[in-house]
């Protein structure tokens, strides 16, 4: 039997007391959460100011809510939405409100995590910036402030794709208050926003967003070749910056631009794709930093790790034995079934999950104990390995590294912007890419739309787990669909959608509109228990 660690046996059944209860945690935070005058100006030195932020990625939001790990919850929030993967029913299973759509309102807690911990990482960017001078400013300051911006366009790029309203099949563009909120983001706070301001502050229209982070990317494209020392990665480089520019002008549909810096980051990119062995190494595979272009790096130090279960590698690697996906109790992530079955088989991407038992791939896919593996489900997810190799031990296992942004994406936007623009291109590019990197038998004659979808379906399946597959299947109007012949999703997540869903255009939180009169009236459509699950009926 695989070992249950005592540890997690404690903490789990008091998270899971917490976490049942799903009313909102009485806060009055409103953006301004994110205003620099908040807070006394620190005597910190820029670079203090600058590693702060690749620190709050692992930031525990509350310790009494096992699934607010920091950015890399966030990335599994997104991932469970899109459908890419399958979990349990467990009561171990704190994702269980995303999974079924319940309790996505502007009262309810899960929206606040998400709302409160991205402003949180706004402010810490917004110190940074306003702790430079432009003017007087050494090479080495210029250097921080480039970083500072790139992560700053970093999340309100993520908060604008997550929280603009598009139009789905179970909620109006027209909100309880009579309002059209079609394509609003969010309020915008930069370091010169003042608190007043911020109580008046309304969401920023597609545009306006688009011109304010590109605005923040054209500066760090002239600051960051400033910054010499990435710190093992955990900063951003230009091509960092270019990455940023590329899914930016992806999400407004410029697919010339959106090829173009997906170009220039490639080229700018100090690695190339990830080998075969690097990606299905059982000591390193998918947990340092060297093989990407911008890491989140976990300590033996941070709080996250020292928790031993409210951590990346507990949620996120199903061979450990200390954490939640790898505890015996049900909570193993899984690749969703149908998606499992179109992967070719000569596709060595195939081997990060588990094969059923008598496939051919059985006897392929490695684990770093075989004996444990034994017990895992069929379709596990064995793509991020537990640090060093160990299982046993969160010390050593938890001190682990994720990916922000790996050098794969860029060469898949390059080639669906291409599509959009000339077919031929497009599809060029994706059998090139995948020919030499991925699967060496790869072909497709795929054509219009489908040829879009099928470099869209690669691209899932090479960032399961990162997060990045709700952009496209927001941004692109594809359906979610858990609930079919053979789904390995639990009863009541098997939700189909005819389009975007409605739960991929957040609410945002009830204290907002309380605090900032500039978004009263304006929030997106409560989406909770729009949809029915599939019955196979």
């Amino acid at each position: 039997m695989k070992k249950i660690n005592k540890l997690f046996v404690a903490l789990a059944v008091a998270g899971v007391t917490m976490t049942s209860f799903n009313s909102c945690i009485e806060e009055t935070q409103p953006t301004d959460v994110a205003t620099v005058d908040q807070v006394e100006r620190s005597s910190l030195a820029a670079e203090a100011l600058l590693m702060a932020m690749p620190a709050y990625f692992n930031h525990i939001w509350d310790e009494d809510r096992h699934w607010s790990w920091g950015y890399g919850a966030i990335m599994r929030i997104r991932d469970v939405q899109a459908g890419d993967i399958a979990t349990s029913s467990s009561n171990y299973n704190h994702y269980n409100s995303w999974e079924t759509n319940r309790y996505m309102g502007d009262g309810y807690i899960y929206n606040q995590f998400i709302w409160n911990y991205y402003y949180a990482f706004v402010l810490a960017a917004n110190s940074m910036i306003n702790g430079v001078n432009e003017a007087t400013a050494t090479d080495l300051q210029k250097g921080y402030l480039g970083a500072g911006l790139a992560f700053r366009a970093l999340v309100y790029l993520d908060m604008a794709r997550s929280y603009e309203y598009l139009p789905t099949d179970g909620t109006s563009n027209i909100n309880k208050d009579g309002n059209d909120v079609t394509n609003l983001t969010i309020p915008i706070v930069t370091d010169t926003t003042s608190m007043e301001n911020a109580k008046h502050n309304p969401r920023a229209t597609r545009e306006q967003m688009k011109t304010f982070i590109l605005g923040d990317l054209e500066k760090a494209e002239k600051y960051i070749p400033f910054l010499k020392d990435t710190k093992g990665k955990t900063l951003p480089n230009l091509a960092c910056v270019y990455g940023l520019m590329a899914r930016c002008y992806m999400w407004v549909e410029d697919y010339a631009n959106a090829k173009k810096y997906a170009r220039l980051a490639i080229n700018n990119s100090p690695v190339g794709p990830m080998t075969e062995e690097q990606a299905l190494n059982t000591t390193t595979g998918f947990n340092v930093t060297d093989p990407w272009m911008w890491g989140a790096q976990q300590t033996k130090e941070d709080d996250c790790v020292q928790t031993g279960i409210i951590n990346w590698t507990s949620w996120m690697s199903s061979e450990s034995t200390f954490g939640y996906c790898g505890t015996g109790t049900g909570m193993t992530t899984l690749i969703d079934a149908a998606m499992y079955e179109r992967i070719s088989d000569t596709d060595w991407r195939k081997l990060e999950f588990k094969a059923p038992s008598g496939s051919a791939l059985a006897s392929k896919v490695r684990f770093a104990n075989p004996t444990y593996a034994a017990e895992y489900d069929d379709l596990t997810i064995v793509k991020f390995r537990c640090g060093g190799g160990n299982i046993e031990d969160y010390t050593t296992g938890a001190t682990t590294a994720y990916p922000i942004m790996r050098v794969e994406e860029m060469y898949f936007i390059e080639a669906e912007a291409a599509a959009h623009i000339n077919e031929a291109e497009g599809r060029d590019l994706i059998i090139d890419f995948m020919t030499n990197y991925r699967d060496p038998n790869y072909t497709t004659v795929a054509s219009g739309d489908r040829l879009i979808e099928e470099i869209v379906f690669q691209k899932r399946v090479e960032f399961i787990l990162e997060g990045q597959s709700f952009f496209d299947i927001k941004r692109l109007d594809y359906p979610v669909i858990r609930g079919y012949a053979g789904t390995n999703h639990y009863a009541s997540a098997r939700l189909n959608t005819t389009r975007r869903p409605a739960y991929m255009n957040y609410v945002m939180v009830r204290t907002e509109a309380n605090n900032n009169d500039g978004v009263k009236g304006m929030n997106n459509p409560d989406p909770s228990d729009v949809y029915t699950p599939w019955t196979a009926q």
